[in-house]
């Protein structure tokens, strides 16, 4: 929307502009009236001027996460606070095929409990009603994705068949709705339940109104990633081939020598694919999802405590599913070790948040099998766990990733837990900490186009991701020199530093590092031109 002439303006004055267009950082100042910036360059003073004087700073636009985990966490001030603290104004919801809409949200509230949190606004049916509750409520922009797994649950409950041609009209008419009502996009969760049961062809079928729309479809792939990464990217291939649908992979983590051929190979057969990566080795997920089979995993959650509670079934988990799991090239035969508790929804168990899972059954006089188990039980399925690696990536090997020109900054920020992993409040300072300013696989320039432009048009999202003249003013505030992530995983709660004032259309909602009571950010509806 236009600002009217008669509005004060806002002027940061003293600035290097990174524009997000690719370009040389440049001296300039930077005016905003109202919502939009008004001019870029020498800005002569006008009368009822607001000046910010930013002191040879970076003005950079506003970071898009283009995978985040914060459906329900949005409306919390200290989630705000870390996400602009990393000079994020925007996040992409509904990611890995699970979240609250379409439907009244009961699946996600109790499956992805420990992912995405308990929404405390959301009491309707449809995307609108969901994005809706974003407006002018919190300080950042929110993005969403039409969940497939959600779509499925609605559709078909718990079954894990094949879905039936009455069915596959169904749930291509949720999505195609929820793409009219502004969502930027399809999510897969193909790893969790009950996107697990997804066979191709229904996801392919699913993505034709997101082709269609001209929108994106966006996968956790099968098969766990890492050395098993061909099995996703050989079925993302065959999707995009069947539908037409644009493609971009979440938190695709694997060797660079195996990652960036096989995105190469997709670019190369004519598939438009994009990825996002964040600057860490380790993962996060559902404790229940590597250690519970996927055909317990799909069932209502009382049924899944109920077999958990039975001795026969815990015996036979311990004979005939285990084994298995430590057969996870993602895990291995030392899988206790590799798991830490990030979080615990009973209080009984707070003392083993930031074990091992091996540390914290030793503790309890229990194996890991048992412990974990029992964890499951008393907190109602609702944990989240690190994982951890075989390997540990150096910065050399993840700097490779990060410097892909597919690459679109992605945090998989999970805040849900008292000792979560530090990716949710460190990512993008991270990213402009390691990989621009100590090591150089990425410039200031490159850094804006991946972290804000290229993201912005991915996900279409009007007129963001880029500091122009007539665009909206989310507008970050960086000092090069002093911006560092400062979560790890020994300490993953503290914030960053070095991004101390955003602007969101405009309004600064992070003023010398606090946040203002200013609430502009809305629910982002999908740019149609």
């Amino acid at each position: 929307m236009a600002a009217s002439v008669a509005e004060p303006r806002r002027v940061l004055r003293h600035a290097l502009v990174v524009d997000g267009g690719g370009g040389s950082p440049r001296a300039a100042d930077l005016a905003i009236r109202g919502s939009v910036i008004e001019q870029i360059g020498e800005v002569a003073a006008q009368p009822g001027d607001i000046d910010h004087d930013v002191n040879g700073r970076l003005l950079m636009p506003g970071f898009i996460d283009a995978h985040s985990h914060t459906d329900a966490l949005l409306f919390d001030e200290d989630v705000q606070l870390a996400q602009l603290r990393q000079g994020v104004t925007t996040v992409i919801g509904g990611q890995d095929g699970v979240s609250f809409a379409p439907g009244d949200g009961r699946y996600a509230s109790e499956y992805f409990a420990a992912i995405n949190g308990e929404h405390p606004r959301y009491r309707g049916d449809t995307v609108a009603d969901l994005l809706a509750t974003f407006d002018h409520t919190t300080r950042l922009n929110f993005a969403y994705l039409v969940p497939a797994g959600t779509v499925r649950n609605e559709v078909m409950g718990r079954d894990t068949s094949p879905a039936t041609a009455e069915q596959l009209r169904r749930m291509r008419q949720l999505v195609a709705t929820g793409l009219q009502h502004g969502a930027v996009g399809l999510s897969s969760g193909l790893d969790y339940v009950p996107g697990i049961f997804a066979d191709t062809a229904e996801l392919a079928a699913l993505a034709e109104p997101v082709a269609q729309a001209g929108a994106v479809y966006v996968s956790h792939m099968r098969g766990g990633y890492e050395a098993n990464s061909a099995e996703g990217t050989n079925e993302i291939a065959r999707i995009c081939a069947q539908s037409g649908v644009t493609a971009h992979i979440s938190h695709f983590h694997a060797e660079a020598d195996t990652l960036l051929p096989l995105l190469a190979e997709l670019q190369e057969a004519g598939h438009d694919v994009s990825f996002d990566a964040y600057p860490y080795t380790r993962g996060c997920t559902l404790l229940a999802m590597p250690l519970l089979p996927p055909e317990l995993s799909v069932r209502p959650a009382a049924e899944i405590l109920e077999a958990l509670s039975s001795p026969t079934r815990r015996e036979a988990l311990r004979t005939d599913w285990f084994p298995q799991v430590a057969l996870k090239p993602s895990l291995g035969p030392l899988w206790p070790e590799m798991i830490t508790l990030g979080h615990i929804a009973a209080p009984d168990f707070g003392w083993a948040h930031g074990l091992t899972l091996a540390a914290a059954a030793e503790k309890s006089g229990q194996d890991a099998i048992d412990f974990a188990l029992d964890v499951l039980i008393a907190s109602r399925l609702e944990v989240n766990a690190v994982m951890a690696v075989r390997f540990e990536r150096s910065v050399a090997e993840l700097g490779r990733i990060i410097a892909s020109t597919s690459l679109l900054g992605g945090s998989d920020g999970i805040f849900v837990g008292a000792h979560p992993h530090p990716r949710a409040r460190g990512t993008f300072a991270r990213y402009l900490r390691e990989y621009v300013r100590e090591h150089g696989f990425l410039s200031w320039e490159s850094a804006a186009v991946q972290l804000a432009a290229r993201p912005a048009e991915r996900f279409s999202l009007g007129r963001r991701g880029q500091l122009r003249e007539g665009w909206l003013a989310d507008v970050i505030v960086v000092d090069p020199k002093r911006v560092t992530d400062a979560a790890t995983y020994e300490n993953p709660l503290r914030v960053a530093t070095g991004i101390d004032d955003v602007f969101v259309a405009g309004e600064p909602v992070l003023h010398g590092g606090r946040l203002t009571a200013a609430l502009p950010g809305r629910g982002l509806r999908r740019a149609t031109s």
